[in-house]
């Protein structure tokens, strides 16, 4: 008999495919937020008038805009839009762009609930993986600022507690997390997403494969998780592929952003992932690749050396992709390759050199030491970057 608990998110609700402007004015007055701090992406700020739509809704409740989050979301970035956060009194965080600006707005609620004003103080708020592979959080206060945030990408930060933030000293990117660093609301419009660049929206997507992919095939799924997960991939991979053939098509755009929706609901429940996220994170905070790449690059290879674990499980995702005949890595392999994304390591600009840093990193991540094939060291992460390469 299965048995278990379902954790529901501390997030009042998900608005989606009502226009931003209509949306946030809604949640805006709901919460009866008076000063607004606004976190978004420099492009968007720069190129477009998304943001200046903000401020339009907005009007008197703006509190100011902060357009200078680094990729990884460095700790001095992070700091420097607490501190203004801090003097403008904000109540309220909207962020409007990817997932670095996403974990930023958490870490901002973060520093203000933990009087974090220097980067180094975040020292103390970092989680700790140890040997054995668990993680050690320490005490962390609430946030004392929660966000709405409207995402432009599909990485789907935007439905956990947890924010990854990049010690540039030191170049590792680490984790935080409090449960209410997760935000109040999320407002899914596609016409938003249309203005960020084709590879990025198409890579975090491949991301969001990776949520359902590693989700589906965990050492410790659930009913619930499966059943998002396999509905995630047949929604991505239909719409990816949509967005690709034409970009404006909004309806793909959103079945997009509803399939990534979905494909984090595993990580509400505690669904461990696998050596795809674990080395992902390594990957992005110490040779600097998008989020979205280190998906393209890990998760086929990762795939092909799970199968002897859980094959059964790997033709889910095979069906799911609408490929039932492949194995699920040639699956995967294969959406990537049909959206123009890259497939190894050498196309993202990873060293040779880098690789053996990366693999030791690599055993300090705690989905490494949860993947369905035990890796039981830094050669055995290697052989998967040698694969990768």
């Amino acid at each position: 008999m299965i048995r278990g608990t379902h954790r529901y998110p501390p997030m009042d609700r998900v608005i989606y495919g009502i226009p931003l402007a209509e949306a946030l004015a809604e949640e805006v007055a709901r919460l009866d937020a008076r000063a607004v701090y606004v976190m978004a992406s420099g492009t968007l700020n720069r190129e477009t008038d998304v943001i200046d739509g903000v401020r339009r809704v907005l009007g008197n409740r703006l509190a100011g805009v902060c357009a200078k989050i680094g990729a990884h979301t460095p700790r001095v970035d992070v700091v420097a839009a607490a501190n203004e956060a801090r003097a403008a009194r904000a109540d309220l965080i909207v962020t409007v762009g990817g997932g670095s600006v996403t974990d930023a707005a958490k870490m901002v609620g973060l520093c203000l609930g933990n009087d974090v004003s220097a980067p180094e103080q975040l020292d103390r708020f970092r989680a700790i993986i140890t040997a054995d592979g668990k993680t050690e959080r320490p005490p962390i206060k609430a946030p004392a600022v929660r966000s709405v945030d409207v995402p432009t990408t599909l990485s789907a930060g935007e439905f956990t507690p947890f924010a990854g933030c990049t010690d540039t000293v030191r170049h590792v990117k680490e984790s935080f997390g409090h449960a209410l660093m997760m935000p109040q609301a999320v407002i899914l419009d596609p016409a938003v997403t249309v203005h960020t660049p084709e590879w990025l929206f198409l890579s975090t997507g491949i991301r969001a494969v990776d949520h359902a992919v590693e989700s589906l095939c965990s050492i410790a799924p659930t009913p619930f998780s499966d059943g998002t997960s396999l509905q995630a991939l047949r929604l991505l991979s239909a719409g990816l592929s949509a967005v690709k053939a034409n970009p404006q098509d909004l309806e793909a755009r959103l079945n997009c952003q509803m399939g990534a929706w979905m494909s984090i609901m595993g990580s509400h429940n505690g669904v461990p992932m696998g050596a795809s996220h674990g080395i992902g994170h390594v990957l992005g905070g110490t040779a600097n690749v998008p989020h979205g790449y280190t998906s393209c690059v890990m998760l086929p290879h990762v795939l092909r050396f799970n199968v002897t674990a859980n094959a059964d499980r790997q033709k889910w995702v095979s069906e799911a992709l609408g490929r039932p005949g492949d194995s699920a890595g040639d699956a995967v392999a294969a959406l990537i390759a049909g959206l123009g994304l890259p497939g190894t390591l050498r196309d993202v600009g990873v060293n040779p050199e880098q690789l053996d840093g990366i693999a030791v990193g690599s055993m300090h991540d705690r989905w490494v030491h949860t993947n369905p094939r035990k890796i039981d060291g830094p050669p055995a992460v290697r052989a998967l970057l040698d694969a990768a390469w």
